[in-house]
């Protein structure tokens, strides 16, 4: 059952739609060295091949702002200018082709500096994404809500908003983010209740990897399946392709994108006539460029194993003499367990289209 999208606006980012009804869209951000067009171009590319529908660069600098020019002339995918301090990069970022800037218009400088991004950005029909983290909410803002860390969030992005729109900008996205869990889930919550701009979505400051991809698919996937949420980005302190992965194995399990190999695979117990556990992580490895969307089962021993290998698409069932391959549920032949990586993906090459 597809689930209930709440109704916001829809802008244009490049290409890509976000908000009203259009497809929750997945992004990341480049680690490289902006002023280092060749790296940062290779990072895009290798973004896009996974799945990346916009990609964030820092612009930190002047000279990061005339190399994004150039890596936007050579980028395939939509790009958003991230800014902060200094209110002439984000314009010298719109005029070099940014289809969005991502500002906090806390740190931009005076109203006025504002004002001049504003302008540049209605005048080139480029969104500003307003970003508001609780680490750069003000004093004064945070004192007058007390405790009420959310509420202060909340107060700053519709403030930023409603100065923005007065300024005639007509394309907003909003981020409210906190590396609490239940903070940021409060507080996109709280402003989806106010506001129509679309939403982007995310655990600011996640943390490594592993620990990462929990707070972040926990903050995520609890907003997206109660509707909220256009965009979203798995913030890692990881290589970035890794976000892209997660976000489409997220977007996947909610059934908001059909796109990728899932690849399910037994918990191992003493009953298992195979090494699942590494036979699944290289066959997940081996899969990851694979963009339509399958099944994929290994399973250890025989008491789940064929049943689990019946509804994949691609199974196998593992016991003391090797695996039984099936496909869309009916048994092929017997295979050795070394074999398993290349077989499935054989089986899953002759099903996707040249």
């Amino acid at each position: 059952m597809a689930l209930h999208r709440e109704k916001t606006r829809r802008i244009q980012v490049g290409a890509c739609a976000v908000g009203g009804g259009a497809p929750v869209s997945l992004q990341s951000m480049t680690n490289t060295v902006t002023r280092d067009v060749e790296a940062t171009v290779s990072q895009i590319e290798a973004l896009a091949r996974a799945g990346c529908d916009i990609v964030r660069v820092s612009v930190p600098d002047m000279d990061s702002a005339v190399a994004f020019g150039e890596i936007k002339r050579r980028s395939m995918v939509p790009l958003v200018a991230d800014i902060h301090f200094d209110h002439r990069l984000a314009i010298e970022s719109i005029e070099r082709g940014a289809d969005a800037v991502r500002i906090n218009p806390g740190n931009i400088g005076s109203r006025q500096a504002l004002r001049s991004v504003a302008i540049a950005a209605r005048e080139r029909g480029v969104p500003i994404r307003v970003g508001v983290n609780l680490g750069s909410v003000k004093r004064s803002v945070l004192g007058r809500h007390g405790d009420d860390h959310v509420g202060a969030i909340v107060k700053s992005a519709a403030d930023y908003v409603h100065m923005l729109e007065d300024m005639g900008l007509d394309a907003i996205k909003v981020s409210l983010k906190s590396s609490d869990v239940l903070q940021t889930i409060d507080a996109y919550r709280r402003f989806s209740k106010i506001s129509l701009w679309p939403l982007h979505l995310g655990v600011t400051e996640a943390g490594p990897l592993q620990s990462g991809l929990v707070r972040s698919s926990v903050g995520i996937g609890v907003l997206l399946e109660e509707g909220i949420g256009d965009t979203i980005r798995v913030s890692l302190s990881a290589d970035p392709v890794q976000e892209v992965f997660a976000g489409r194995v997220l977007l996947e399990c909610l059934g908001l994108r059909a796109e990728g190999v899932r690849v399910i695979a037994c918990p191992t117990c003493a009953r298992a006539c195979a090494d699942v556990a590494a036979i699944s992580s290289e066959l997940e490895e081996s899969l990851r460029d694979v963009r339509r969307h399958a099944v994929v089962a290994v399973m250890g021993c025989v008491v789940n194993g064929p049943g689990e290998a019946r509804i994949a698409d691609i199974g196998v069932a593992c016991d003391r003499k090797g695996a039984l391959l099936f496909r869309h549920g009916k048994p092929v032949r017997r295979i050795r367990t070394d074999e398993i990586v290349t077989v499935i993906r054989e089986e899953l090459d002759k099903e996707t289209p040249a």
